[in-house]
């Protein structure tokens, strides 16, 4: 069976040969990061309907990690457009990050559309690089579909550790690896050279939960479910919290 993988990987890349082209002539990725925000609003639409039960059990224990002053500090990498914030507790102060400049004025429509939480900043940064939040500064740290994309999850997963406050939370939820013995695995490795194209670095085959399990939490609650995506190959997902 694998040895088909890399014969199929050729022929979604002919199927998606403009893709191909338009990056050797350097022209996908500026054009890729102007639309990639655009079509992320809508795919979060459909998310968030298939998911809605799993993300606001996700998120129903925020609270609990309030800080001494009672109101919850939340730092949301790879924000987007805002699609966790119709989750989260009233009164809850957020800044957002995103290395995408593009996302800012989809994130400030969804702001105004969420009056129960208070907006303090969006700074523009990558999930491996934010020098901009001092150390132990937050009560959560939330990433979702955001494990997946970047360049260096255990660089991302240090920083996440750094800024949390000690006994603070950091909340994930992202599409992973199925078992590797899955006719889903084998499709996953088919597609991922190109998914990764198309979703601007977004990869199907990683085991995120290693790294979570790796990294100096003091305590992990982590679930591997399968989604209602059950036709897709991002059907596999792991979500769940880590304590600092």
């Amino acid at each position: 069976m694998m040895v088909m993988v890399p014969l199929l990987q050729g022929v979604v890349r002919l199927l998606a040969l403009p893709v191909y082209v338009l990056v050797l002539l350097g022209l996908w990725d500026p054009l890729w990061k102007r639309l990639f925000p655009y079509f992320m609003t809508i795919f979060s639409r459909f998310y968030n309907r298939k998911l809605h039960k799993e993300k606001q059990q996700l998120f129903s224990n925020l609270a609990d990690f309030a800080g001494s002053s009672g109101s919850l500090s939340l730092l949301e990498i790879g924000v987007g457009h805002g699609a966790n914030f119709q989750f989260y507790p009233f009164g809850c102060r957020i800044i957002g990050t995103d290395p995408n400049p593009n996302v800012e004025k989809y994130l400030l429509k969804n702001i105004a559309e969420n009056q129960h939480l208070r907006f303090e900043g969006f700074i523009l940064a990558s999930g491996e690089d934010l020098h901009q939040v001092p150390d132990s500064s937050v009560d959560v740290v939330v990433g979702t579909l955001v494990l997946c994309s970047v360049v260096n999850v255990k660089a991302v997963l240090k920083e996440v550790v750094r800024v949390l406050r000690p006994g603070g939370a950091f909340y994930f939820m992202e599409h992973v690896a199925a078992d590797r013995s899955s006719w889903t695995y084998f499709w996953q490795q088919v597609y991922d050279p190109t998914w990764q194209r198309l979703g601007d670095g977004c990869s199907l085959i990683r085991e995120t939960w290693k790294d979570l399990e790796n990294e100096n939490f003091s305590k992990l609650n982590l679930s591997h479910i399968r989604t209602p995506l059950k036709w897709t190959p991002t059907c596999a997902h792991i979500l769940g919290y880590a304590i600092k």
